[in-house]
């Protein structure tokens, strides 16, 4: 079975998304375990809820999925990059280019072997990405794409980037930390934060060259509801008798 999702399917997915942000506790928003469950229900998978690159899964048919849900502007976490030997790397990529980059491609392996890790542990041919975009004007795109197969397991290429630190800035009374910067050299864009002097999460703004340039048979546009049920016209569909004579 192919990763990607039929139209009658991707159609699922948006039926299941506008009925949730129907929801009176919904907030506008669609959190990412929502997003989870929609695939999982209309693809027949399961939801790990692990730390795994891969976050839904169908070993049956050797598919797995990564899923994200976020407003266009906000950067993905990739998740907590925890790079062996961290403090000596980070030292040492503060005396020359050399170091600074060696420290650049540890991240890049960090990424690639945890893509790598869920391939074999779940036994999959492929993993895609499952991406619900939230748009400015109150439009979502949802897409998929696959990222890396048996054939090609590697997702990025260390050479593709060039490394700083960001300049130190003050927020405030406080010092904000510096956040490391991975470049994309074919596209001269920022892809990468790595905030490794703090809590080590990894931004990563690069996802936004996997977006369809525009709606293909694997993505479909649409606007969420604003009619909100009320809390009441909740109860009356799940219980009519708990409702409000």
């Amino acid at each position: 079975m192919s990763l990607y999702s039929t139209p009658a399917q991707l159609g699922r997915i948006r039926d299941i998304l506008c009925g949730y942000s129907r929801l009176p506790f919904s907030g506008g928003s669609i959190p990412g375990a929502v997003m989870e469950g929609a695939i999982a229900q209309v693809r027949d998978a399961t939801v790990l809820r692990t730390y795994d690159f891969v976050d839904v899964v169908k070993p049956a048919t050797g598919v797995g999925w990564q899923v994200k849900a976020t407003a266009a502007t906000t950067p993905v976490t990739w998740k907590r990059a925890k790079i062996p030997d961290r403090d000596a790397l980070i030292r040492a990529s503060q005396n020359g280019p050399k170091n600074l980059q060696a420290l650049g491609d540890e991240i890049i392996r960090f990424c690639n072997d945890h893509a790598r890790e869920s391939l074999h542990r779940f036994a999959l041919d492929s993993i895609g990405y499952a991406r619900l975009v939230r748009h400015a004007d109150g439009k979502c795109t949802y897409f998929e794409t696959e990222l890396i197969s048996k054939k090609q397991d590697v997702l990025f290429n260390p050479a593709e980037f060039s490394w700083n630190w960001s300049v130190k800035r003050a927020a405030g009374k406080k010092e904000q930390l510096q956040a490391l910067h991975g470049h994309h050299l074919p596209s001269k864009e920022r892809w990468w934060a790595w905030h490794g002097l703090g809590e080590n999460q990894l931004h990563f703004t690069g996802e936004r060259t996997w977006w369809p340039k525009k709606e293909d048979g694997h993505s479909i546009t649409f606007s969420l509801p604003t009619d909100q049920l009320t809390l009441d016209q909740l109860m009356q569909l799940l219980d009519p008798k708990a409702a409000k004579t």
